[in-house]
């Protein structure tokens, strides 16, 4: 069982990573301080040039991008990935998983029966799975906050391996709505309510203040109605505009950016209204909804992938879904293309992210031909998941192109995803922090 007030193993976690990392150089970790020369046949270093060039090696030293050389170079004593057979582009960011669940027909029995260990268990093989994807940077968006915090930090001090996670922990969510405990007989409602669930403008400060005291890098909030919750609340606006005024201020005022679940357009108008910095799936967004978006700079994150899955499991017999559920997921799943497509005419600032979690862990790059389907060029695709999810995440600086000083993230495939992205379901070399994690 969940017992949200106890002291939070991720934050314990978190005053240990030093500790930690000091006594993890052994394996992967001490490979980073080694010279490493990748030549790449092909090389997409900078997705927002869209230059594509040939005959290149990145050298790679203490986990980052030393420099790139003209030619296929190497060093006496160095050692040298031979991928002049591959197109290598940067290591992709997915900018919504649920790395320690994933749906299915257990899904709903698991919440009773799993800990937050099992969880952390369950999301290092999840986490492995996505980074064997190329995706070398994740975004967790609703989970357990000790489960997800305290794998986070294992992975940051090379106890555990997996992808690079932002971590959001518990979502901001009103009583009764998308993120409370709903369809539980109440006297285990208190056991599975998350700290974050909140009522009123001052508890809702207190609900985001909670989140970065247990170690959330990033506020994610519900500010409507959700598919999978076990609930027929809909999928409009359920925090009220006074609500949403706080978190995104409370939020701001504690160094955090904010986020919000929202489907309906009430709820995603009131919420870049109110300053937030990002959308999660979007389904309902109208041309109000564009103007606020450029207006104020915020992000897209769409979720087609999401949707897709949500679409085709509800129209399967036999499916796992509750009723409440089936009925909101034949609803929204199939608007999300048509979202997404007027969201790019509009010119939208869109980052990459799946949802992953709802669908199946390692499924991520699936989000790409939905992209292109949904009028995005393949370029602009890839640019979601490099270029523009580092700049959403304000990791620009470290992530997201191959440059000098930046994290030797990179990956490879056979084929020219540019030409055709669905190669990027292929991926057949994963490098990340200077550590190859993948070489098919």
């Amino acid at each position: 069982m969940t017992f949200q007030n106890r002291p939070s193993r991720g934050v314990i976690a978190s005053a240990l990573t030093a500790a930690i990392a000091t006594l993890a150089l052994t394996g992967p970790a001490a490979a980073q301080s080694a010279l490493t020369y990748v030549q790449a046949g092909r090389i997409l270093a900078d997705p927002a040039s869209g230059k594509v060039e040939t005959a290149r090696t990145l050298v790679v030293q203490d986990g980052k991008v030393l420099r790139i050389e003209e030619g296929h170079t190497s060093a006496p004593g160095a050692a040298v990935v031979d991928l002049k057979d591959s197109f290598v582009l940067p290591g992709l960011i997915d900018g919504h998983v649920h790395i320690t669940s994933q749906n299915g027909p257990n899904a709903r029995l698991d919440e009773f029966l799993k800990t937050p260990s099992a969880q952390a268990l369950d999301g290092q093989g999840f986490g492995l799975k996505t980074l064997r994807a190329g995706f070398t940077t994740v975004v967790d968006l609703g989970g357990d906050n000790d489960a997800v915090f305290a794998l986070r930090d294992a992975i940051a001090a090379g106890t555990v391996v997996g992808p690079r996670i932002i971590a959001a922990g518990g979502a901001v969510s009103v009583h009764g709505g998308h993120g409370d405990a709903n369809g539980m007989p109440d006297d285990l409602v208190k056991l599975f309510r998350p700290i974050s669930v909140c009522s009123g403008a001052d508890d809702c400060r207190r609900a985001v203040r909670e989140q970065v005291r247990s170690g959330a890098d990033i506020i994610k909030i519900t500010a409507t109605g959700g598919v999978l919750s076990q609930t027929a609340a809909g999928l409009t606006q359920q925090f009220t505009d006074e609500e949403l005024k706080a978190i995104v201020q409370a939020a701001h005022a504690m160094g955090r950016k904010v986020t919000a679940h929202a489907h309906g357009a009430d709820g995603i108008n009131s919420f870049l209204r109110a300053g937030g910095d990002s959308i999660e799936h979007g389904t309902y967004l109208d041309g109000e909804s564009v103007k606020l978006f450029k207006a104020s700079g915020a992000w897209l994150v769409p979720t087609l992938l999401a949707g897709d899955f949500v679409a085709r499991e509800a129209a399967r017999p036999g499916t796992w879904m509750t009723p409440a559920v089936k009925a909101k997921a034949l609803e929204a799943g199939p608007k999300m293309l048509d979202m997404a497509r007027r969201a790019h005419d509009g010119g939208v600032k869109v980052a990459f992210g799946t949802d992953t979690g709802v669908s199946a862990h390692g499924d991520n790059a699936q989000e790409f031909a939905l992209m292109v389907k949904a009028g995005f060029t393949p370029l602009e695709a890839v640019r979601a998941a490099t270029v523009s999810g580092a700049e959403h995440l304000g990791l620009s600086a470290q992530i997201g192109s191959l440059a000098p000083g930046k994290a030797a993230d990179l990956i490879a495939v056979k084929g020219d995803p540019l030409a055709d992205v669905t190669v990027l379901e292929k991926v057949s070399f994963v490098m990340k922090g200077g550590v190859v994690y993948r070489k098919d």
